[in-house]
């Protein structure tokens, strides 16, 4: 909407015979016109604002009031200083153009009414073509004029932002006469402003040449003279025929292709509004063009590079200052985009806050842990939509330091790298920077060192003077607004690890995965596959089918993709004119999707001998692992196999020594060790496995097959053995428990020590799980293995839990519940 015009006021009127002032131009002039005097006399105030238009006539004529009807500049008139001839020397800044009307003499000077005027923009290509020419006209003219400095090209150069600002300025400093200055004031289209300063000064360059047909060009007159220095060396006859071309060019009212595409980057500089270190560096290079030959690779590095100095957000935002932080907006994105995740959404708002209170981003940079597909990227984008701030990527895997901040400009094929890349996309200095893949970050064959790269860009201390190397000048990042994604968050380099704060996502429950499914993914997949709701139902027993039958991993992404084939099945039938609705129940999806991908495995059907359930941490969330043991005939050898590190070799080779040790309680003969070998196998050998924590499990599996004695199947375990039996705590409890939850099973053994940890996990998989807290592998062989008793320490009879009551307490039968080792049920198990 175009703002109101404001009303005419009336002004002073400082008329002047000797000069014109264009807007935003400082001027100082001797004033001594009696009436002009009087007007300053009158307004002795600093700051008199007064209207300032060239008068007609000489300067002893009077001044007619009419005369002075047309367009003129609102000026600021500063610093006076009285003269001992009675004059005034005073300075003046032009403000803008205005229209005079009205004038007329009061108290012993004039005044006008002024209204305020609006340039017409010129066309943009018309413009690039006359401001060539202009300063075409100016080099030739600053060559063969004394009274043109050779500085004038270069200062205008610098100030092609404006193209209105532009044609003032050559008015300014070329040799116009004070009629063709006031004829500028005049226009107020910029276009026809430019048009008339290319004209005069191409008339002005015409007028040197010597009258007569037949007359040797200009430049070649300039050079008759016998007392003209003559080149002497290569390069600087090259400049002179270069000025020889530029003058016969300018003559002829036309521009070398270089020229103006050398002018137009300098329009674009500043245009820009880069900083002031910024602007004379892209000046600098621009200017380089002129030097270069036409086509060659370092003219089109220099283009490159003014170019990306120009497209660099040096000073554009989209936020305010972190100080202005509105939380509640992002909490509400996050909640509208993430359905759960409550802890880890509020990690993200501590940290804001923080940035709130603090008006800055120091701090650990976030770093949100989790498998895939559970919604990480998710929880970034909503909050960056939250902040109001564009949301910038860039995946660190594989990337080598050059790929991160730049190569230097000698080397061939140099480029910036890609933090600065990821900003120049985001268009704003203050994005929210997605970092994924941080915990594979300097993996693989990299060049250089981007671990040490990403600690400068991420240590807060040393983010406001980021230099990349290809542009070798510092860049602000202090604005940017850093979070990061990781698998697993001990991969991640330590040094970089210290400057984050881990937010972990385990992932989902069957649940938590059917609720999602319901209330945020189906809505959104419908309508993207051009369906309407009434076209499907996915009733409860289908949706906890096809969870559990095709979707066990730790996010949603199986869930996802396995939607999204069942709605293009019905998608294609829509298209051939189906209209009915499909309800996708077991059947109809099993005959889409083919038979579950997920069935029950041995361990979980019946009791094995030589079988066990072991829990175990991936990056892609907990997962079972089932631990094989077998006896055969042989020599008393063990057999390790399934793609194990050293780690987990260590592991079972000390579990072989506990179970021999224990050989008489375990009820295993001398002989079996000798007369049998022992092959202990993990399943799915192709993928690498490696750490403690299957320890019990391994020690379950050698006690079962060479005691004979069936595991119980439907029990899960995971924790670190020593090699006398002692059980250690684990890592990674909460994604285990999910993963024995997902398949079903109800029953965990944990180290006491991991007891602290079941609060992490979810309130309804705690209310359905049992969990069994043991301090030594006695506890775990009498709860696990079936068939004879196992006997037990004195010392391993402990009872802990909110409900186990004392001996004193105890109820008549109670004997075999102490044999056995504490359980806690539920919420229990936090006590």
């Amino acid at each position: 909407m175009t703002p109101p015009r404001r009303r005419a006021e009336r002004y002073p009127l400082l008329p002047l015979r000797s000069t014109a002032v264009y807007p935003m131009a400082v001027l100082g002039v001797q004033i001594g016109m009696p009436s002009t005097l009087e007007m300053l006399s009158a307004h002795p105030g600093p700051g008199l604002l007064a209207g300032l238009v060239v008068a007609p006539g000489e300067p002893d004529d009077a001044i007619e009031p009419h005369t002075l009807h047309k367009v003129g500049v609102l000026v600021r008139v500063s610093d006076r200083l009285n003269l001992p001839s009675g004059a005034m020397q005073a300075t003046l800044q032009g403000v803008r153009r205005v229209r005079l009307r009205g004038v007329k003499e009061q108290a012993g000077y004039l005044t006008a009414l002024v209204d305020e005027l609006d340039e017409e923009a010129p066309d943009p290509e018309r413009t690039g073509d006359l401001i060539a020419r202009i300063l075409n006209a100016l080099e030739a003219l600053s060559a063969r004029v004394d009274r043109l400095p050779r500085e004038v090209p270069r200062i205008l150069r610098m100030n092609l932002g404006d193209p209105g600002r532009f044609a003032d300025l050559v008015a300014s400093l070329a040799n116009f006469s004070v009629a063709e200055k006031d004829a500028m004031v005049q226009l107020v289209d910029v276009g026809e402003r430019l048009d008339f300063a290319c004209h005069q000064l191409e008339e002005q360059l015409a007028d040197l040449e010597p009258a007569g047909e037949g007359a040797a060009p200009a430049a070649e007159v300039q050079e008759a003279p016998a007392e003209a220095p003559q080149p002497r060396t290569p390069a600087e006859r090259a400049n002179l025929l270069r000025q020889r071309i530029q003058a016969l060019q300018a003559e002829l009212g036309q521009v070398d292709p270089l020229e103006r595409e050398v002018i137009e980057l300098l329009r674009r500089v500043d245009a820009a509004d880069l900083p002031a270190a910024v602007a004379a560096q892209a000046r600098m290079e621009a200017e380089r063009l002129r030097a270069i030959q036409p086509g060659s690779l370092e003219g089109n590095d220099v283009r490159s590079y003014v170019d990306w100095l120009g497209s660099l957000p040096w000073r554009a935002e989209a936020a305010e200052s972190p100080g202005d932080i509105d939380l509640g907006a992002v909490q509400r994105e996050l909640d509208e985009a993430i359905l759960g995740l409550d802890d880890q959404k509020e990690r993200l708002l501590d940290y804001l806050a923080v940035a709130r209170l603090r008006g800055d981003l120091r701090g650990p940079i976030p770093c949100i842990v989790g498998p895939p597909d559970v919604g990480k990227s998710s929880l970034v984008a909503a909050l960056a939509r939250g902040l109001g701030r564009p949301l910038a990527h860039l995946e660190l895997g594989g990337r080598g330091e050059a790929q991160l901040v730049g190569t230097r400009r000698t080397r061939a094929g140099a480029s910036p790298g890609k933090i600065l890349g990821a900003l120049r996309d985001a268009a704003v200095r203050d994005p929210v920077l997605m970092l994924g893949q941080i915990d594979e970050i300097g993996m693989g064959k990299v060049e250089g060192d981007p671990v040490e790269a990403m600690e400068e860009v991420l240590d807060f201390d040393e983010r406001n003077e980021f230099v990349d190397r290809y542009l070798d000048i510092p860049f602000d990042l202090t604005r940017v607004t850093f979070i990061a994604t990781a698998h697993d968050f001990y991969k991640i380099p330590r040094d970089l690890r210290a400057l984050m704060a881990e937010i972990r996502i385990a992932g989902y429950t069957a649940e938590e995965k059917i609720e999602i499914a319901r209330e945020r993914l189906l809505p959104r997949m419908v309508a993207d596959h051009g369906l309407a709701e009434r076209d499907v139902s996915f009733p409860p027993e289908g949706l906890s089918f096809l969870v559990h039958g095709y979707a066990r991993d730790a996010g949603v992404g199986q869930l996802r993709r396995n939607v999204a084939t069942l709605l293009r099945t019905r998608a294609r039938a829509r298209a051939g004119g189906d209209d009915s609705t499909w309800v996708f129940e077991p059947e109809r999806i099993e005959k889409i999707l083919g038979l579950p991908r997920y069935t029950a495995t041995p361990a979980e059907s019946a009791p094995e001998v030589g079988v066990v359930t072991g829990l175990a941490w991936t990056a892609s969330g907990g997962e079972l692992m089932f631990i094989e043991a077998l006896r055969m005939p042989g020599s008393g050898r063990l057999i390790i196999t399934g793609s194990l590190g050293d780690v987990m070799r260590e592991s079972v080779n000390a579990a072989y020594s506990y179970v021999r040790s224990r050989r008489d309680a375990l009820g295993i003969d001398d002989e079996t060790f000798k007369d049998a070998d022992v092959h202990v196998h993990f399943p799915v050998g192709a993928i690498p496995k490696d750490g403690p924590s299957a320890g019990i499990a391994v020690v379950l599996a050698l006690a079962s097959t060479l005691s004979n004695r069936p595991v119980r199947h439907d029990i899960a375990m995971t924790g670190e053995v020593t090699l006398r039996g002692k059980v250690l705590e684990i890592g990674g409890v909460k994604e285990k428990v999910l993963a024995a939850y997902r398949a079903g099973i109800h029953d965990v053994i944990l180290p006491s020590g991991n007891e602290r940890d079941l609060r992490d996990v979810p309130e309804d998989v705690r209310e359905k799980t049992t969990f069994h807290f043991v301090d030594r592998m006695d506890d775990v062989l009498a709860l696990a293995l079936h068939g004879k008793k196992h006997a037990r320490r004195k010392s391993d009879r402990k009872k802990r839990g909110r409900d186990v009551k004392s001996d004193a307490e105890e109820e008549p039968g109670a004997e075999e519940e102490k044999r056995q080792p504490r359980a806690a049920r539920g919420k229990g198990g936090n006590s």
